[in-house]
């Protein structure tokens, strides 16, 4: 649905009637930046189709819009720019993390915003913009930046709560704690490759929106903001990566606490064994009932047996506890 739509004049807002009309009379005057923003949230094919018979999008472009889940990229098709963000969302309760989908079609005195899922909301940033007239006069370019610098930003604040969470568990392995399993590390590391597939096609595509002998962006001062974007970007990318390699370092550390632990369980089951095993073994030899064995008849021979049995085990007890198995 259409979520919000108004005109930007001088950078000041004013009410859009009619789409068409509106687009007529902004282009009518060639020397200004004013330009038309409209706002869609989890739009139908039909509720699209409305907006798209006003301003004559490229079919392919309004087909990856309407199907959604597309990769973090910018496209170019005639006059009107496509890009595809990938905002995120941090779950404070179970630390996952949610991704969302942010499309923008900026075109000749247009923007069109297209939101799936409840990450990267835009009402924030619609209000930072009409609160800075002066980012708006550059026209449609000020809403490409404000869009894709709220997203970065909020990479790095997800960013932060994955090094907190990442250090809190590292903590915990090498501190011998229980409270961490392998469960727990695996998630983790599955939701700093969410976090990777959002952000690291985005990479290229900010590249080339600075890029001045790339850049389809006529604004210099705007291609110098998508830079400071762009730096923010890689920084996050690195960090990720960074964690990635130190989770599968953390993991094999914690397998490899359980395998000693497992070793030294299994150690002392066996000394408790080995020590269960010579009393039993006399104890059968003597069940046997022959006529002719050792000490049978002796008179003392149940408690030589006795003893025999208890000097063994607080033998092997002993070599046990000196060679650290017990």
């Amino acid at each position: 649905m259409i979520v919000d739509q108004a005109i930007y004049r001088r950078g000041r807002r004013e009410p859009c009637g009619d789409l068409s009309d509106a687009l007529d009379a902004l282009r009518a005057d060639e020397e200004s930046t004013d330009f038309l923003w409209i706002g869609l949230k989890d739009p139908t094919s039909a509720e699209f189709d409305l907006v798209n018979e006003e301003l004559q999008l490229h079919p392919l472009a309004v087909e990856d819009a309407v199907n959604g889940h597309q990769r973090a990229k910018v496209e170019l098709y005639d006059n009107t720019m496509f890009v595809v963000l990938k905002p995120l969302r941090y779950i404070e309760e179970t630390s996952d993390i949610e991704t969302g989908e942010v499309m923008m079609f900026v075109g000749d005195r247009f923007v069109v915003t297209v939101r799936y899922g409840e990450a990267g909301p835009l009402k924030s940033v619609r209000a930072r913009l009409e609160a800075n007239p002066e980012m708006l006069s550059h026209g449609a370019i000020a809403v490409l930046h404000a869009v894709t610098d709220a997203v970065v930003d909020n990479y790095l604040a997800i960013d932060a709560e994955l090094q907190d969470d990442l250090e809190e568990i590292e903590q915990s392995v090498f501190a011998g704690s229980d409270t961490v399993t392998s469960e727990t590390i695996y998630r983790l590391k599955r939701e700093v490759l969410e976090f990777r597939r959002a952000a690291t096609p985005l990479a290229a595509p900010l590249r080339m929106l600075h890029d001045g002998s790339r850049s389809p962006l006529p604004d210099k001062e705007v291609r110098l903001l998508l830079r400071d974007v762009a730096d923010h970007l890689l920084r996050v990318i690195d960090h990720m990566e960074s964690y990635d390699r130190l989770l599968t370092d953390i993991l094999s550390a914690h397998l490899a606490q359980i395998s000693v632990q497992q070793n030294n369980d299994m150690r002392k089951i066996s000394a408790w064994v080995a020590m269960a095993a010579v009393p039993t073994m006399i104890a059968g030899i003597y069940g046997m009932n022959f006529d002719h064995m050792p000490e049978l008849h002796w008179y003392y021979g149940y408690f030589g047996a006795l003893g025999l049995m208890g000097g063994a085990c607080v033998v092997l007890y002993r070599m046990f506890k000196k060679s650290g198995w017990l």
